[in-house]
């Protein structure tokens, strides 16, 4: 299972210590998810060596309307393994559905954010995955709460419905608000979601990273093709 995190200068938190935090909450590894105005410099490699956990380079596009979004999807898709777009507006949640090239649309029902049939539909046809962020339900109380959940539920209806891929997220800022797997699944449970159903959502970071791995490498020429050496035999 994956956590995907927001690391220093984005959080408080550095990408080593998010990731000696998560190796030892049993994750198998962390999405650095930093916004494209605060990314992070950071040795991947070393610190995936270091602490035994996968580091996976993400970035979060935040935008201010479609067309900036556009620019910045063509600017970095090919420097990150994961493109997120940040969510929360109607007009940027239904740009990312649209578009193979972004893995994730994040917190889709932030703000003012609203997520209906069409946006699901369009999500499943081009395989962008919804993130279900458990962040305002793990840090908020009272009707700021209660909304929270009201939203992610009619999220899930939707997902559930049209089977739209997806990812969950408990979003930490700081190695102190990362959280457990099993917290986040007994979260998930206040939303209608079975514990299984949660944990799918964490591992489908990690499978995402590979496949997109895999895409990137020189052996790949598309799905179910790959280049690679000839053998006869007799």
């Amino acid at each position: 299972m994956y956590e995907a995190v927001h690391a220093h200068p984005d959080g408080e938190t550095t990408v080593a210590r998010f990731a000696h935090t998560a190796a030892e909450y049993g994750y198998d590894g962390i999405v650095v998810r930093n916004h494209g105005d605060a990314r992070a410099e950071y040795d991947a490699e070393r610190i995936a060596e270091e602490y035994g956990i996968d580091v996976v380079r993400g970035l979060e596009v935040r935008a201010d309307d479609q067309n900036q979004a556009s620019g910045y999807v063509g600017n970095y898709r090919r420097q990150y393994t994961l493109l997120l777009l940040h969510g929360g507006s109607k007009s940027l949640n239904r740009f990312a559905v649209e578009q193979p090239r972004i893995d994730v649309l994040a917190h889709p029902m932030r703000g003012q954010g609203d997520f209906n049939h069409v946006l699901a539909k369009a999500a499943a046809e081009n395989g962008v995955r919804v993130e279900f962020n458990l962040h305002h339900v793990l840090r908020q109380t009272g009707g700021q709460r209660v909304q929270s959940l009201q939203s992610l539920r009619k999220l899930r209806e939707l997902v559930e419905k049209y089977d739209v891929p997806y990812v969950v997220s408990g979003d930490p800022s700081s190695h102190l608000q990362l959280r457990a797997a099993r917290e986040l699944l007994a979260v998930g449970e206040t939303i209608g979601f079975d514990r299984e159903q949660i944990a799918e959502g964490l591992r489908e970071w990690g499978r995402l990273a590979s496949r997109n791995r895999e895409r990137d490498s020189d052996a790949f020429i598309e799905p179910g093709v790959r280049r690679g050496r000839y053998e006869e035999t007799d």
